[in-house]
């Protein structure tokens, strides 16, 4: 006799009309399928008219299952006592056959389908869309996390692992209009262009997603059959008219700027970072801390544009005596001058008082060395300061006034913990000193320590 072996009870397939039964008798107790959009202080918990359009399948199954934490970490009526409380679980096939059930009946018309295309969404894009988050007050009722804790007001939705829960389009479509979706429930508008939205959408659709892979512009085809001779004429047409046909600064523009245009001529963008050098082009000089005279030009210029003024850049400027000229001999000494001469605003008095509150061990020396060399965005600090910190940087020749130089003992005993903080953090005008508000505290400390042993 052959024995019948029978499967699991999670093995069995859920058919349409279980799910639909699961979904009537027991998800409807709370939620709403049916209807026009109410305010959440009419509701039990949130609508789901729109549920087959809102979740990715996986992360919706794993929530049926129970696999999921709460969403609400105050529950979903905030105005009510009581705090979260534990959804109904599901078995696997269940979940299973109710995810497709939403999927296939509760469709909403207003959410297009590739609405918003994040093939080409980028890492700078995605800093964009975090500073939005934050600019907009999103954080006011949402929490991520950063460096691995929650941060941000527990009133709404967590959106720590959006990238996992939601489809693109819906969370898109939502953004447009929270108040289409969530009526009178508290639901902020914010004032975002079509460009501003996508870089909020994208940086909540990377949030949870372990190696998110961003798009590099500067290994596409465009990129790869640049060709620096049409670049030379993107540049006459757009660039030298601050920068000069020969990239020497003195553009017709010129005289009315303050900071003046970089002198191309000076530096050596051969050995740029990709991203930094592509990202200024595109987004302009504001986009990294650099004058906001450059503009943004990503919107102007073709992606084939792009990438062969890219590549004329390159080929045309490498911080050399031939592509500079005479001028580069006159102005050699400017970088490593010990002591500089500078008229760098001061910081407050708070800033003033401040005293590095990290001890100068190793671990810290070495990350701040780390940071100082390579790690630093959106450009590290070598590549004006200098390897050795003497401000002779691949950019330095090209700055005016030129980079600080740290190994100046002189000039760096006169410079108080409080007033490099300052400086680091807030960047310093008139000046190719950016702002780094990226950087945490303690990495500003920990580069303060190795500047400090730069002088030594």
């Amino acid at each position: 006799m052959v024995p019948l072996v029978f499967p699991a009870p999670d093995a069995w397939a859920v058919d349409e009309k279980a799910a639909a039964r699961i979904v009537k008798t027991q998800c409807a107790g709370c939620h709403k399928f049916a209807g026009q959009p109410e305010s959440k202080f009419k509701l039990k918990a949130p609508d789901l008219m729109w549920a087959g359009n809102k979740y990715q399948r996986p992360w919706l199954i794993r929530w049926l299952r129970g696999d999921e934490e709460n969403l609400y970490p105050n529950g979903y009526r905030w105005d009510q006592s009581g705090g979260a409380f534990r959804h109904m679980t599901l078995s696997g096939t269940e979940a299973a056959g109710v995810a497709d059930y939403l999927e296939k009946h509760y469709v909403d018309p207003r959410v297009k389908k590739q609405a918003v295309d994040l093939s080409q969404f980028s890492e700078r894009e995605s800093q964009f869309g975090a500073e939005i988050f934050k600019q907009f007050s999103c954080l006011g009722c949402h929490q991520i996390r950063e460096d691995g804790k929650k941060t941000g007001g527990p009133i709404s939705v967590t959106l720590y692992d959006a990238g996992n829960r939601y489809n693109v389009d819906w969370l898109y479509r939502f953004a447009l209009n929270p108040q289409d979706f969530t009526p009178h429930s508290g639901e902020y508008l914010a004032d975002l262009t079509g460009r501003g939205v996508r870089h909020l959408i994208g940086y909540l659709m990377t949030l949870g997603v372990k190696n998110y892979k961003f798009y590099e512009p500067w290994e596409s085809g465009d990129f790869k059959n640049a060709q620096a001779q049409r670049g030379q004429e993107v540049y006459k047409v757009y660039c030298s008219q601050c920068h000069g046909a020969k990239g020497e600064g003195d553009g017709p523009g010129a005289p009315g700027l303050e900071p003046k245009p970089a002198v191309h001529a000076k530096m050596n963008l051969h050995d740029l970072p990709q991203d930094y050098l592509y990202n200024v082009i595109f987004y302009g000089g504001k986009s990294v801390g650099k004058s906001p005279m450059m503009p943004d030009w990503g919107l102007t210029l073709s992606s084939r544009q792009l990438a062969d003024v890219n590549a004329y850049l390159r080929a045309t400027f490498k911080g050399s005596p031939e592509s500079a000229g005479p001028r580069v001999a006159a102005s050699s000494g400017a970088s490593g001058v010990c002591p500089q001469k500078r008229k760098t605003k001061k910081a407050p008095a708070k800033f003033q008082r401040m005293k590095n509150p990290l001890p100068a061990s190793s671990a810290h020396l070495l990350a701040g060395e780390a940071l100082f060399q390579k790690k630093v965005k959106p450009l590290a600090c070598a590549q004006c300061h200098g390897k050795k910190g003497d401000g002779k940087g691949l950019l330095a020749g090209g700055l005016n006034p030129a980079p600080r130089n740290f190994t100046c003992a002189d000039t760096m005993k006169n410079i108080t913990d409080g007033q490099m903080f300052w400086v680091i953090k807030k960047g310093s005008p008139g000046t190719g000193m950016m702002a780094f508000k990226n950087l945490k505290d303690n990495q500003i400390w920990q580069l303060i320590h190795y500047i400090r042993k730069l002088g030594q």
